[in-house]
């Protein structure tokens, strides 16, 4: 499941390279290279009340391994999209990321069956988190090179491939993937009585809510990784090369940070919560810093601490949900928590390329960042109660 998962962010992040590329050479314009990242990110909340059932009521291993061949045969859609028909890869992308909305809480809602302690549990989250960062740099990375190189089609082709690797690799998972259910009288998906059910467990357990909340706040200002391209292309003069750089140094902040930061919260809800607060406060300082840089290997390098952060938050939110929800439950809190996430990072995405228009890109990138340092410390101030709480119950 790590492999797969690994093969799959790689394939995501070498189309993402190329289709800012073509989409920033057909248009030269900001707004439109923001759309490409929410096009991303924004499905997964419009179908996250499908998805999180999905995950819940239907065999996970199943369910993985027919979403990435369904997204294989759209990945055809970016072979033949060009400067032209721009419309054509937005779609593509579009359906793929409406497909991937059941992905992530398929694989988050099934780890914590195939561990065998909480400790387990912990260290597996270590290794997925650091993990996605690694394939987001070497995605990022290879994405410049082979679009570089041999083109963006070619690009889009070894995507294509990706989708089928992982889909083979989880077929090859025998352990369930979920605790043991009767599929007898299983009972039909409601997406919204569905959806609602995990809603009002959620609202009865305020850890979760702050993890949720966590979350949304980091999401603030993530709109900006989706302008990293146009600050290397605007700012720095450089094209997917420097757009690859940038976006491979938040790949190894991301692989990073879950090693440095979750140790300290090894069974410790209070310190979690706390933590999760202060990396979000530390990814809208340096992404402040990055946009004022004076080099790209300025930039560069504040991006990476900036990620360092934001994968260490991630990271840690994924984990305290995972230990704080049932099973029978868990696939629609995490789908839940995912879209709401991504609804508020597609519309900061949105929001820092209508001011990329407006502003040169480094006062956009450093208005959304200072909005993130502001969100976070409103989230620092807000969850001291449920801290204190949980510290005094220890």
């Amino acid at each position: 499941m790590w492999i797969a998962q690994n093969i799959s962010v790689i394939g995501d992040y070498l189309t993402y390279v190329a289709l800012v590329g073509l989409v920033k050479d057909a248009t030269n314009s900001t707004f439109l290279v923001s759309l490409v990242f929410a096009a991303y990110v924004l499905p997964s909340f419009f179908f996250s009340p499908i998805a999180g059932p999905i995950v819940d009521k239907f065999d996970r291993r199943k369910t993985i391994i027919t979403i990435s061949l369904m997204q294989a045969i759209c990945g055809i859609g970016f072979v033949f999209a060009n400067e032209s028909r721009i419309w054509l890869a937005f779609l593509a992308q579009l359906v793929i990321s409406s497909l991937s909305a059941a992905i992530f809480p398929a694989f988050g809602a099934a780890l914590p069956n195939l561990v065998r302690s909480d400790e387990e549990l912990r260290q597996a989250n270590v290794l997925f988190g650091s993990s996605w960062g690694a394939m987001v740099f070497i995605g990022s990375a290879l994405g410049g090179l082979v679009s570089a190189t041999f083109g963006r089609t070619a690009t889009f082709s070894a995507d294509i491939v990706t989708f089928l690797v992982c889909a083979c690799l989880v077929g090859l998972i025998k352990a369930p993937m979920q605790e043991r259910r009767s599929t007898e009288n299983r009972e039909p998906i409601r997406p919204v009585q569905d959806m609602r059910e995990a809603i009002n467990y959620a609202k009865k357990h305020e850890i979760i809510l702050a993890l949720m909340a966590s979350r949304l706040t980091f999401a603030v200002g993530a709109g900006a990784v989706s302008q990293l391209a146009v600050l290397a292309i605007d700012a720095f003069g450089t094209g997917d090369g420097g757009s690859g750089l940038l976006l491979a140094a938040r790949g190894v902040g991301s692989a990073i940070g879950p090693f440095l930061l979750m140790r300290y919260a090894r069974k410790n809800m209070s310190r979690l919560l706390l933590l999760c607060g202060m990396t979000g406060l530390a990814w809208g300082l340096m992404y402040l810093a990055a946009s004022v840089s004076s080099s790209l290997l300025l930039a560069v390098i504040f991006i990476g601490l900036a990620h360092i952060g934001g994968g260490a938050q991630w990271t840690m939110a994924t984990y305290g949900l995972q230990t704080s929800t049932p099973d029978f439950i868990r696939g629609r809190i995490l789908a839940g928590d995912m879209g709401l996430a991504m609804l508020m990072t597609g519309s900061s995405s949105i929001a820092t390329g209508l001011l990329g228009e407006i502003f040169p890109i480094r006062i956009a990138i450093a208005i959304v960042a200072s909005i993130a340092c502001v969100a976070s410390l409103v989230y620092l101030v807000a969850t001291l109660g449920i801290r204190k709480r949980l510290s005094d119950a220890k």
